[in-house]
């Protein structure tokens, strides 16, 4: 197999491009304070562009599956170019001090192309690593946990120097090379062919008939719960640090939650690999950060008077957190392709994905509005992903087990 058509150069680094690219969506709370600041707009109204970008991520996700499975040329192409304008768009929103601009670029044009972006490799991968898919996916979606310890530091940096507008345009510039880079070199295998039938408007929404199917109700439930109580305390994570007295170090400790996201992507994936029943990974996922959050709520850890043994608790309890989270993600689609097969994985993956796009809504914005209604009190938002968490480790033993139907 030629240096230039191998698993590598055609499926892992096109992968990493891409989802390092698309992962600093993740990077939004270092941006809004400097965007609330520039432009008088409120952090709570910016905080919608975030749960936007991860509501037209998921939506986009869920319709356009067949696009993606039928042409990753065109996908990875259309990804790349609705991400970038998004960026661009977000800079000139913040030069206007628009805050509808912002809304738009930042959760809608770029929330397409994160879409698109995030699902181009998967199946890729998958058929290039088809021995080992969870470490193919945690390949994949390591780059969208790595973009934000990457890309933090340099964040910081470049607004610190040129401003948040001049950083947004630099940063387009830099994402469009690695995200075109990776379209030129994204392929799927010799050999195998995509079904290209013509969907009609039937068949293209009796897709979603899979959630008659209990095991996949199960799955949707499970990891939207994992994504929501992720976005909860990770869009908080720097106001956090601020409450326990830690601001300075904000910059470090993202590089590292960031860093966890991505290994937890990895690890948890590549973990699937040696478990007959892939869901194992997802209670190991859940009973860690059940255990952690009940350890931090005893202690009250995020309060700031725990001192520093409450410190501790609350940044190991927010790097469990980014390590679950990231692995949820990664387990996803070799959970779906082992109960559906790879025919349609794109498609079906794309479906599942839905659930990102109502926990963008409900993540973040549930954390805002229980510290608008509680003077800041970030121990009640671990009342909130406690208990959620406990009735995801309870769907995930009742309801995914056995063998789908497809």
């Amino acid at each position: 197999m030629s240096f230039m058509n191998n698993k590598w150069t055609r499926a892992a680094i096109p992968a990493l491009l891409l989802h390092g690219s698309i992962g600093t969506v993740y990077c939004w709370s270092l941006f809004k304070g400097e965007i609330s600041g520039a432009t008088g707009i409120p952090k709570g109204t910016l905080e919608w562009a975030f749960s936007l970008a991860i509501f037209f991520l998921g939506m986009s996700a869920a319709f356009l599956g067949n696009f993606v499975e039928k042409d990753i040329k065109k996908a990875s192409l259309l990804a790349t170019i609705c991400f970038v304008v998004g960026v661009v768009g977000t800079g000139i929103g913040v030069h206007l001090k628009s805050a509808v601009l912002i809304l738009l670029f930042y959760g809608v044009v770029m929330g397409v192309g994160l879409g698109l972006g995030y699902l181009s490799p998967v199946k890729t991968l998958m058929l290039w690593f088809k021995d080992k898919k969870g470490l193919a996916t945690g390949l994949a979606v390591a780059g969208f946990g790595a973009a934000k310890m990457v890309f933090s530091p340099v964040i910081e940096f470049l607004m610190g120097k040129f401003g948040v507008e001049i950083t947004l345009y630099i940063l387009a510039g830099i994402w469009f090379v690695m995200m075109f880079i990776a379209h030129l070199f994204l392929k799927k295998p010799d050999g195998w062919v995509e079904s290209h039938e013509h969907l009609t408007i039937g068949q293209f929404f009796g897709r979603f008939k899979i959630f008659k199917d209990v095991k996949f109700i199960g799955i949707w439930l499970v990891f939207y719960i994992n994504i929501t109580c992720g976005l909860a305390l990770i869009s908080q994570e720097k106001q956090i640090y601020g409450v326990l007295g830690i601001a300075s170090a904000v910059a470090i400790l993202s590089t590292i939650t960031g860093l966890l996201n991505a290994a937890g992507r990895l690890g948890y994936s590549s973990l699937g690999d040696k478990f007959k029943d892939r869901n194992t990974v997802y209670k190991i996922i859940l009973i860690s950060e059940i255990v952690m959050t009940a350890v931090a709520l005893f202690s009250g850890a995020v309060s700031g008077k725990a001192g520093t043994v409450g410190m501790i608790i609350a940044v190991a309890l927010l790097f469990v957190v980014n390590a679950g989270y990231g692995g949820g993600f990664s387990n996803l689609p070799t959970l779906l392709s082992d109960v559906y097969g790879m025919g349609k994985i794109s498609s079906i993956h794309g479906i599942a994905l839905s659930a990102w796009a109502f926990a963008g809504l409900s993540g973040n914005q549930a954390a805002q509005f229980i510290l608008d209604k509680t003077g800041n009190n970030y121990q009640n938002i671990l009342f909130f992903t406690g208990a959620l968490y406990v009735i995801a480790i309870v769907v995930d033993f009742l309801l995914i087990r056995g063998k789908a139907e497809e």
